[in-house]
């Protein structure tokens, strides 16, 4: 199989072209996909709870007693062989004696105290786009405004590489330009995750036919695009359609989205 498909590609590389296909020039481009990754896990649906509560139950019953657990039993035995006066106890020290007991109360007060933090943010209410803090549990991924042809487009941050860069130093370049310096990520890698190509309107072409972009995934890890440099947004996977108006560019960005 793997001789068939050698065979196959070396007779389409020998294949004439045309002369057409043979001139087309590209501009390369490379874009990121920059994503704030989930801050708290995402809450149970009724069947992953009652699956939950089932593992519990099992493990609950499956365990073996604890050493307070243990302990607590032991002070019940004693006690009740102290009211049947059968062992004698010293009384001053026995009431400085922490039982199982006093320490089971004074957990039990403790937990009363205990407040789950909230799951929703004050930009959560406000619907604050250009804030990470919110959709703690979901992942956001960030689109900025740029200039495509004529008009302005949300989209991942791109730009067009420059003579002796590789792919990733255009990644990193892109995003310090049009993110600023505030804006610190981790790239996965070298390689691209994901591709668009799209071509330029013909009374706007010279050189190029269009652009080829390579996109490169990175997490965040700190800071944040200032607003007064461009328009941005960080919004979750459902709402990436809403805002990237160009139905391929949507479809090749969608590919590499986990």
């Amino acid at each position: 199989m793997l001789r068939r498909l050698v065979q196959v590609g070396a007779r389409e590389l020998s294949r004439p072209q045309s002369s057409t296909a043979s001139a087309e020039k590209w501009d390369l481009y490379a874009g990121v996909l920059v994503e704030r990754l989930p801050v708290v896990s995402k809450s149970l649906n009724p069947l992953e709870k009652q699956f939950q509560d089932l593992l519990w139950r099992v493990e609950y019953e499956n365990s073996l007693k604890s050493d307070h657990e243990l302990k607590h039993e032991r002070e019940i035995v004693q006690t009740e062989l102290i009211k049947q006066g059968k062992i004698q106890v010293d009384l001053e020290d026995a009431g400085s004696k922490q039982t199982a007991q006093d320490l089971k109360d004074a957990y039990v007060e403790e937990l009363k105290k205990f407040q789950l933090g909230s799951r929703t943010t004050p930009d959560d209410k406000a619907n604050r786009t250009t804030s990470t803090d919110r959709c703690l549990d979901d992942t956001l991924y960030l689109l900025v405004q740029q200039k495509l042809g004529q008009q302005e487009h949300l989209i991942l941050p791109q730009g067009k590489r420059e003579e002796g860069e590789s792919m990733r130093q255009t990644a990193e370049r892109v995003l310090r330009e049009s993110c600023g310096q505030e804006l610190q990520v981790l790239f996965y890698g070298n390689a691209p995750v994901g591709f668009h190509k799209y071509k330029y309107p013909r009374n706007q072409r010279t050189e190029s036919v269009g652009a080829k972009v390579f996109f490169y995934r990175a997490s965040l890890r700190s800071g944040q695009v200032p607003e007064n440099l461009t328009k941005f947004e960080w919004l979750p996977k459902e709402a990436l359609n809403g805002k990237l108006t160009n139905a391929a560019y949507a479809e090749s960005v969608k590919k590499f989205l986990l």
